[in-house]
C-alpha cells in the first residue's frame, strides 16, 4: 500500500469558498461533504458547514480542508504550503491566481538562489511558497 501526506486546511466558516477558489487556481476536482450531509441538524456544527473537502488536481496535488467547530478552539500552528517545480509559466500562474485578494510577501522573481520564487499569504489566510526551478 502507497503512503501519501496531503494538506488538510481548517477554516473556521470559509472552507467551502476557501476550497472553490483553489478549484479555480489549480484547476481539479473538488468534493464536498457537509456536516447535513452526514445527519448533523445544528446548530453547532451548522448543516451547511463543510465536514471534508477534497480537491484532487490534473497536476497530482490533494489538498483537504473543513470547517471547524466554533466551540472548540482549533489549535493553530504556521504552516505553509509549498508549490514548486519545473514549469515557470504554469507556477507564475498559480502564484498570482493565489495572490487575488491576498498579500504578496515576496514577489515571483529570481532569488539569489538562481530559481523563480514567491510568497503569498491567500485571501483566507494561507501562506503559499511558489518556487520554479530554472535551468540559466
Amino acid at each position: 500500500m502507497a503512503v501519501t501526506l496531503n494538506p488538510y486546511l481548517h477554516f473556521d466558516t470559509e472552507a467551502r469558498a476557501a476550497m472553490e477558489f483553489y478549484r479555480a487556481v489549480l484547476g481539479g476536482d473538488l468534493q464536498i461533504s457537509t456536516f447535513g450531509d452526514m445527519g448533523a441538524e445544528g446548530p453547532v456544527p451548522p448543516p451547511e458547514g463543510v465536514m471534508h473537502a477534497q480537491l484532487t488536481t490534473p497536476d497530482g496535488f490533494v489538498l483537504m480542508a473543513s470547517d471547524g467547530d466554533p466551540e472548540r478552539a482549533a489549535g493553530r500552528t504556521a504552516v505553509s504550503v509549498s508549490l514548486s517545480g519545473d514549469e515557470e509559466a504554469k507556477l507564475e500562474g498559480w502564484f498570482t491566481g493565489l495572490a487575488e485578494g491576498g498579500t504578496v510577501e515576496v514577489p515571483f522573481e529570481k532569488q539569489m538562489w538562481g530559481d523563480l520564487f514567491g510568497m503569498v499569504t491567500d485571501r483566507f489566510g494561507v501562506r503559499w511558497l511558489v518556487n520554479a526551478a530554472t535551468t540559466s
